[in-house]
């Protein structure tokens, strides 16, 4: 079912930089000359032309656009918890069909990058939930961690909970989302030594705290995150 590479990107919260990290490796991956789709399967919250934002910036980061419906089964309008978003609509998540759109995706690219929702256990409905879409999917995940005060008992938590459901966890990054942040390079430092003792977890890199999504420092960390992941092609 798996694409020659493809990831699951977890996050450990809502608003901690899952879009913003998955079109970095998009775009990472298309310089290294690989066929990229992203895919946000589950999405919440439109503008007035009826687009959600997590999704144009998943599309624009591709390799080319396929069908929406492939990378966006779930649309709803409301900037709500998707549970709620689903029940209001009438339209409950389907994981077999998610699961579907993500095999046509895989038979078109070398690398296809699917982004969950809020944080890993965020509800999809009153019986599932986010943890439920990965395993419906089985790829390996690559948990994103907003470093921001609270991030460490959250990034343990959902990496405890990743692990717990028997899924491969192939590293995290760091994104800087409060520049702020007291003491940042001790907290970082915690997590590479923790994640990685307690869950063999490697750090794949860090990004940092930009303004703007592209830029030659931004450009430069494309590289070298791809470089990290090791995606196909790269030598």
């Amino acid at each position: 079912m798996n694409a020659p590479r493809s990831f699951f990107i977890a996050g450990t919260d809502t608003e901690i930089g899952k879009t913003f990290t998955t079109a970095l490796l998009l775009r990472s991956a298309r310089l290294a000359g690989l066929t990229a789709l992203g895919m946000k399967p589950v999405a919440a919250g439109v503008d007035a032309n009826g687009r959600n934002d997590d999704v144009e910036a998943i599309l624009a980061a591709s390799s080319f656009q396929p069908p929406r419906d492939d990378v966006n089964p779930f649309l709803y309008r409301a900037p709500v918890s998707p549970h709620i978003a689903a029940r209001d609509e009438g339209r409950p998540v389907d994981l077999a069909t998610i699961a579907a759109a993500y095999r046509r995706l895989a038979a078109q690219a070398d690398l296809v990058l699917v982004e969950g929702v809020g944080g890993f256990l965020a509800p999809l409905s009153d019986t599932q939930d986010g943890a439920d879409l990965a395993r419906a999917l089985g790829l390996p995940v690559i948990l994103v961690v907003g470093l921001r005060l609270g991030c460490l008992n959250h990034a343990l938590l959902t990496a405890e909970a990743i692990a717990a459901r028997g899924l491969p966890l192939a590293g995290w990054i760091g994104n800087h989302v409060d520049p702020a942040m007291a003491r940042q390079e001790d907290n970082v430092r915690y997590l590479r030594d923790r994640l990685h003792n307690a869950f063999g977890l490697p750090c794949l890199g860090l990004t940092p705290h930009l303004a703007e999504p592209a830029g030659p420092a931004r450009e430069a960390r494309l590289d070298i995150i791809a470089r990290t992941l090791r995606l196909p092609g790269q030598p």
